[in-house]
């Protein structure tokens, strides 16, 4: 859809489904197959984690019998405690492991993976925040593991641009940092990120020109409306981001945010047109996206909309 066609209907009809049991389009048969367990049982060999289990994502079963999972580096404690993630909270995490960037290859390596999602905790506590290990398991990778495509999901390293620069300069094929939610929500939601300065991060990396692809993801849900929304996908693309993907927010854990509503799938099929409408060149949005769902097949996106 190109920038000329008209902006889809929102239905006018829709207005959420409220808190309570979850409604039918949120429910699904598990996977079936033994590569469910074959990647489990790598993961495990190599002693890494990923965000599919520290974030409880309802897309895991599915994903590791798919022989696909987005590396959790840098530890599984972060020293934020926003309220939407169920990720372990501290001021003082655990040093970086230094072989960390060989065991994620050598895993990628063994899954036979095509395209990898590496993302982080934020380290706030280290003096690069993190940069350069995330640089060195891109490295690792493309060493180990020739034509294999990259992508990153970072934290916003405080808006330091040294630091956003360490992981540009190894030229991720896609480099990926949510937003999260729309601006009014910002402060309840993350903790210490803010929504300007998300926006700063995706257009630093945009003007770089060192990432192919510029991506970010936020979470519908929680209590914001459409129009809040339609402002956050417009400020996403006005950043430069090519992909962006919009899920439904799921309560992880008790002393998490809760859920303010259901959005119906034609709701989110509505902002998936709102998007393309603007000009944004791939939108995934659906109750089961997350950030990396799918996100091997971001490899098409020169093709799949001229």
């Amino acid at each position: 859809m190109s920038k000329q066609n008209k902006l889809p209907i929102n239905p006018e009809s829709y207005e959420g489904e409220q808190r309570g049991r979850f409604p039918s389009w949120l429910h699904r048969n598990l996977p079936r197959g033994s590569n469910l367990f074959k990647t489990s049982a790598i993961l495990s060999k190599y002693r890494l984690n990923t965000v599919c289990e520290e974030a409880k994502c309802p897309n895991r079963f599915e994903c590791y019998s798919n022989k696909t999972a987005t590396f959790l580096a840098l530890g599984k404690a972060c020293t934020r405690n926003c309220g939407f993630c169920d990720i372990d909270f501290t001021k003082a995490p655990k040093m970086p492991e230094v072989d960390e960037p060989e065991r994620i290859a050598g895993s990628v390596k063994e899954l036979g993976l095509q395209h990898v999602v590496i993302t982080m905790v934020a380290r706030d506590d280290l003096p690069d925040q993190g940069a350069g290990h995330i640089a060195a398991i891109i490295r690792s990778v493309r060493k180990d593991c020739p034509g294999v495509s990259i992508e990153v999901l970072t934290s916003d390293f405080s808006g330091e641009h040294a630091s956003l620069h360490t992981v540009l300069n190894e030229r991720p094929d896609v480099f990926n940092h949510n937003i999260e939610t729309v601006r009014e929500l910002t402060p309840r939601v993350r903790h210490k990120a803010t929504y300007d300065r998300t926006l700063t991060v995706l257009r630093y990396a945009k003007n770089s020109g060192l990432a192919g692809h510029i991506k970010s993801g936020m979470m519908v849900g929680l209590g914001e409306t459409s129009a809040q929304v339609e402002e956050t996908i417009s400020d996403l693309y006005q950043a430069g981001c090519d992909i962006l993907t919009i899920g439904q927010y799921l309560q992880p854990g008790q002393k998490k945010l809760l859920v303010k509503e259901f959005v119906n799938p034609a709701q989110f099929k509505y902002y998936e047109e709102y998007g393309y409408s603007i000009g944004v060149k791939q939108m995934y949005c659906g109750p089961f996206v997350r950030s990396s769902y799918h996100a091997h097949e971001v490899k098409n996106i020169a093709s799949s909309r001229a």
